[in-house]
């Protein structure tokens, strides 16, 4: 298949690009780099089957050609990405989900949205089915996220029933893994990147609040299992696996061997209190559940972090 991807040149979108590439599509990846970048995809250049164009999702598209599925990855998706950003990551779910369904209407493709598990909230129900609406603050600090997802959902629903599309939504814990930026605030590349440093460990609240983590390729394999199926979702793709980030920073502190201690600050605004999937639809809809253990993901992305460090951009 011929397949655009939105949101190519970041952290999952990268690695979604070179999983297809590998799988034998030809794949272009659109992104207008402010939260991606091209060191992402640098490897794929001069790759027969790959192209990048540089371009705001949120502007008209004009790709040249067929194409057979759009994957719409593109948006920020850490708190320091859209915090900084608000304006442009409600665009993104707004403006830009429009413009790629209407993209792949035009050209008679499938489409994909990459959603998140923010659209849960503070979650009240534990672990999170798909079946549950939420628990949201629409005018918190993370509400541009949250709702901006919340909104492209719907909308994509709306294409399929008005429109009779072939869509999916898949709704993304957390991911982690190489490609990820040290500055983009979440867990895992922070808690890596100031043990690597010997810095203390920043844990927000008292570390009870649990995370669950996937690593990156799972996730990918999660998306490309979707897009193969004829569920429309939404489908949860995460690990459903939790602990507390107390114990994670505990994980990742003996992992690297470094790090001063832990020490806590204050606990962000609705900073989700609990977070974990529950995968039973991925499983009997899909045939897919995680399979990287999360001490085989962690070796590969403090890897990925020392070298960074090595070369002083961590």
């Amino acid at each position: 298949m011929r397949i655009l991807v939105t949101g190519g040149a970041g952290f999952i979108g990268s690695h979604l690009c070179e999983k297809l590439l590998g799988d034998g599509h030809s794949v272009v990846a659109l992104d207008n780099l402010i939260t991606g970048s091209v060191e992402n995809i640098a490897h794929l250049a001069g790759h027969p089957r790959f192209k990048f164009i540089h371009h705001d999702v949120t502007e008209y598209i004009f790709i040249d050609g067929s194409l057979d599925f759009v994957m719409h990855l593109a948006s920020p998706a850490s708190p320091v990405d859209y915090l900084q950003f608000p304006i442009q990551t409600l665009k993104v779910g707004a403006l830009g989900t429009h413009k790629a369904l209407g993209l792949a209407r035009e050209k008679g493709a499938g489409f994909l949205l990459a959603s998140t598990s923010e659209v849960y909230g503070d979650p009240l129900v534990h672990p999170q089915p798909e079946t549950y609406w939420g628990n949201v603050n629409p005018v918190g600090p993370r509400g541009v996220y949250d709702e901006a997802k919340r909104f492209a959902e719907a909308l994509v629903f709306a294409y399929m029933r008005y429109h009779g599309m072939s869509t999916r939504v898949a709704r993304i814990f957390n991911t982690y893994g190489p490609r990820m930026r040290a500055d983009d605030g979440r867990v895992v590349p922070t808690f890596i990147c100031q043990a690597l440093r010997g810095e203390d460990i920043t844990v927000y609240g008292d570390g009870s609040q649990t995370r669950s983590f996937c690593f990156v390729s799972d996730t990918v394999a999660g998306l490309i299992k979707l897009m193969e199926s004829g569920c429309p979702g939404p489908v949860n793709i995460g690990n459903p696996d939790e602990m507390t980030v107390l114990d994670f920073a505990k994980l990742i502190a003996s992992a690297v061997g470094g790090g001063r201690g832990i020490v806590f600050r204050d606990l962000p605004v609705d900073d989700p209190r609990i977070r974990r999937p529950d995968i039973t639809k991925a499983r009997s809809e899909l045939g897919w559940e995680p399979l990287i253990p999360l001490s085989d993901g962690l070796a590969k992305t403090v890897e990925y972090f020392r070298g960074k460090l090595c070369s002083s951009s961590c």
